[in-house]
C-alpha cells in the first residue's frame, strides 16, 4: 500500500572525459544535463560514459553493466542479491552513487546496493575514476557513478518497449516515453525486474548426492521515474525529478537448513531544480528530498522485523561566474538535514552545511586547469578541508597528458555512530590523499587510456571487537592504494559493416600499512572485453570478464580466496524495421557454463539464456 501511494504521488509530480559511444542525437540537439559539474570539472580527470546501446547488451540491473563495461570489482551475494562495489581499492561506501548530481548513497550504511537500480532507468551512465569529494561530498573517494536524466527541448513522442524473459523465470519489463515540444520536456518511465532465481549450482550436491540449486532466491524490483522540464525562456529553466522504487527480495540460502529470511527496502527521490543565466552570473539551485528505509525479516514465516528509515532534505545553490574569457569561478552552498530513526540505531537529526569554490581556467585550447576547495560544517563531526587540483594539456592530437590531486573524504553513517549497542559517536572521517596521471592516446579510429594513481587512506573506519567482546567502530586502519588502469575504444566501419571493440584492464594494490597485507575482496586484476558487428538490421556482441582472486580474510590466507573466473556472453538481436524501429535479441549468458562466485558460498549460475524485444514508436 506504501508503495502504491508513493507511485501516484510521483505521477502526480508530474500531471552526458572518454566515451564508449556517442548518441547521434547528441550531435543534432541541445542537451539539458541533469549534472552539469560532471562535465565542466572532469577534464583532469577519467570519466567512462555509458549509453542506450551498452545498456541494451546487459542484464538490466546496474551490477552486470558496469562489471561487464568498467574497471569496478563487485561483490554479489548471489545472483540479484546484495551487491556491493569496490573502486580503485577501496572500500563499497568509498564510491558514490550521484542521482542527477545529488549524492544518494546510504545515510544508514553509507553505500548503494547496484541490484537495487536498473541501468535501463537513465538517459545516460557515466563513471568518473578518483576523487570528487569537493563537488559530491562524502564517499566519493575511489570514484563515482552517475546516473542521469538528461531533456530535450524539441516537438517529439517517442516511446521505447523492452521486455526480457530468460532462465529462471526471469521477467524484465522496461517502457520510457518522451513527450516534449519546445516549452516542455517530460519523460515517464516504469521498470520491473523478477526472478524465481532458483538456479542449478554447478558441481555441488548434498551429502546425499542430490543435484544443489538457489534456494529462497527470488526478486522482483519495480522503479517509476516521472521527470518533466519547463523552458520558461532560454535563459531560464525549472526541471523536476521523481523517482520511486520498492525491492522485495528473499535472501539465498548457504545451506538448505538455514533459515529462509527476506529484505524489503525501497526508496523515494524528488528534486526540484532551477537554471538561470544572468550573462556572466549562471545560477543552479537544487533542493531535494529522499526517503529510504528497510524491513528485515530473519524469518519470513514469521511477521517481527527489524527496520531503518532516513529522511533526508537536500539544498544547493551553485553560483558561476566568469570571471573572464578563459575564467570560470563556481560558488556552492549547501546544507542537508537528515532525520534518521530504526530499530538498529534509534532516532537522530543530523545537519551539514557546506561552501566550496570551483575554479576552472581555459588556457587556449589545450591547456586546462581546474581547481576546487570544499569544507563542511557540523556538530557530529569535525570536517578536513578538502581541495582538488588539475589540469590537462594536449600535445597534439595524439596526446592528452592529466594530471590530479585532492584530498577526499567519508563520514561517519549512522550504523557507525548511532548502532545499539557499540556506536561511536566521536569518529572521525576518514580522509584521503590522491595523484593521479593520466595518458590519453588518440589515432584515427584509436582511443586508449592510461591512468595511474595512488591513494593514502587515514582514519579508516573498522568494526572492531572491544575489551568486553561488543564490537564497535573505530579509527585505526590506514591504507595505501595504488595501479593502473587501462581503456581502449576502437570503431572501424568498412561499407555496410561496422566492427567495434572496448576493453578494460585495472591492476589494483590495495593493502594496509601496517601489515602490508592486500585488502580482502580486492582483485590484483580484473579485464572486460567486448567486440561487435553490425551490418543493415543485424548487430552482433560478445563480451568476456575476467577477475582475479580475491582473498577473504586480512592476514591474506591462501586457503581462504574467492578464485578467479573468466566468464562471457554472446548476442545478437535484428532490426525488423517495424514501427520507428523493432528489435528481437537473443542472449546467452554464461556461454561456456563456468562454475564461479564472487564471494565465497554464493555460486552463480551456469549457462542461461534471454530474448527480449524492444520497440520503438
Amino acid at each position: 500500500m506504501v508503495f502504491r501511494i508513493r507511485l501516484a504521488l510521483s505521477l502526480l509530480l508530474l500531471c552526458q572525459f572518454i566515451s564508449a559511444q556517442n548518441d547521434s542525437i547528441n550531435n543534432l540537439k541541445e542537451v539539458y544535463v541533469s549534472d552539469k559539474n560532471l562535465k565542466k570539472y572532469s577534464s583532469t580527470q577519467s570519466v567512462l560514459k555509458l549509453n542506450d546501446s551498452v545498456i541494451t547488451k546487459n542484464e538490466a540491473l546496474l551490477t552486470d553493466l558496469l562489471n561487464f563495461n568498467s574497471t569496478l570489482y563487485f561483490k554479489e551475494y548471489g545472483r540479484g542479491m546484495l551487491s556491493t562495489v569496490s573502486f580503485r581499492g577501496t572500500t563499497s561506501s568509498q564510491t558514490a552513487v550521484i542521482w542527477n548530481g545529488i549524492n544518494i548513497n546510504s545515510q544508514m550504511n553509507g553505500s548503494t546496493d547496484f541490484n537495487t537500480i536498473s541501468g535501463s532507468d537513465y538517459n545516460s551512465i557515466s563513471v568518473k575514476a578518483g576523487g570528487g569529494s569537493v563537488i559530491y561530498g562524502s564517499g566519493a573517494i575511489g570514484g563515482t557513478v552517475h546516473l542521469n536524466n538528461d531533456m530535450l527541448f524539441f516537438n517529439r513522442f517517442e516511446n521505447n518497449l523492452k521486455l526480457d524473459y530468460g532462465s529462471f523465470n526471469t521477467i524484465g519489463i522496461n517502457y520510457k516515453t518522451f513527450i516534449s515540444n519546445k516549452k516542455w520536456s517530460a519523460q515517464i518511465g516504469f521498470s520491473k525486474n523478477s526472478s524465481t532465481n532458483d538456479y542449478k549450482y554447478l558441481n555441488r550436491y548434498t551429502w546425499r548426492g542430490e543435484q544443489r540449486w538457489n534456494q529462497n532466491g527470488q526478486y522482483d524490483i519495480i522503479t517509476l521515474n516521472a521527470n518533466v522540464g519547463y523552458k520558461i525562456n532560454d535563459n531560464h529553466i525549472l526541471k523536476l525529478y521523481s523517482q520511486t522504487s520498492n525491492t522485495d527480495r528473499n535472501t539465498s540460502l548457504i545451506t538448505e537448513t538455514d533459515t529462509k529470511s527476506k529484505y524489503v527496502n525501497g526508496f523515494n527521490r524528488n528534486l526540484l531544480e532551477y537554471d538561470g543565466n544572468f550573462g556572466k552570473l549562471k545560477t543552479n539551485f537544487k533542493t531535494a528530498y529522499i526517503f529510504e528505509n528497510y524491513q528485515y525479516f530473519s524469518n519470513i514465516s514469521s511477521k517481527n522485523y527489524t527496520y531503518g528509515k532516513t529522511e533526508n532534505l537536500i539544498t544547493k545553490l551553485d553560483l558561476d561566474y566568469a570571471l573572464f574569457k578563459s575564467t570560470q569561478i563556481n560558488g556552492i552552498v549547501d546544507y542537508s538535514r537528515t532525520n534518521g530513526y530504526g530499530s538498529g540505531f534509534g532516532s537522530h537529526i543530523r545537519e551539514i552545511s557546506s561552501a566550496s569554490l570551483l575554479v576552472k581556467q581555459d588556457i587556449g585550447s589545450n591547456w586546462k586547469n581546474e581547481f576546487g576547495i570544499r569544507k563542511e560544517f557540523t556538530d557530529n563531526y569535525k570536517s578536513p578541508l578538502l581541495f582538488n587540483f588539475g589540469s590537462s594539456y594536449k600535445f597534439s592530437d595524439l596526446y592528452n597528458l592529466k594530471v590530479n590531486i585532492s584530498r577526499n573524504f567519508r563520514i561517519p553513517t549512522y550504523n557507525d555512530l548511532y548502532w545499539e549497542t557499540g556506536g561511536n559517536p566521536d569518529l572521525k572521517p576518514e580522509s584521503s590523499y590522491q595523484a593521479e596521471i593520466g595518458n590519453v592516446f588518440t589515432f584515427r579510429n584509436i582511443t586508449w587510456t592510461q591512468n595511474f594513481y595512488y591513494i593514502k587512506i587515514n582514519d579508516m573506519l573498522q568494526w572492531v571487537p572491544g575489551p568486553s567482546g561488543l564490537w564497535s567502530p573505530q579509527n585505526q586502519d590506514k591504507v595505501n592504494s595504488y595501479g593502473t588502469e587501462t581503456i581502449v575504444n576502437w570503431k572501424k566501419s568498412y561499407g555496410k559493416n561496422t566492427f567495434a571493440l572496448n576493453a578494460t584492464y585495472a591492476y589494483t594494490i590495495s593493502e594496509d600499512d601496517q601489515t602490508k597485507k592486500q585488502i580482502f575482496f580486492v582483485p590484483f586484476h580484473k579485464a572486460t572485453g567486448a567486440v561487435s558487428y553490425s551490418r543493415n538490421k543485424i548487430n552482433a556482441y560478445y563480451q568476456v570478464l575476467y577477475n582475479g582472486f580475491v582473498y577473504t580474510t586480512a592476514d591474506n590466507n591462501s586457503d581462504d580466496v574467492v578464485k578467479d573466473f573468466t566468464i562471457s556472453d554472446i548476442g545478437i538481436d535484428y532490426d525488423f524495421k517495424f514501427l520507428d524501429s523493432s528489435k528481437l535479441g537473443f542472449q546467452v549468458l554464461n556461454v561456456f557454463n563456468k562454475n564461479y562466485e564472487s564471494l565465497e558460498n554464493r555460486p552463480m549460475p551456469g549457462r542461461n539464456f534471454n530474448m527480449y524485444i524492444t520497440l520503438k514508436f
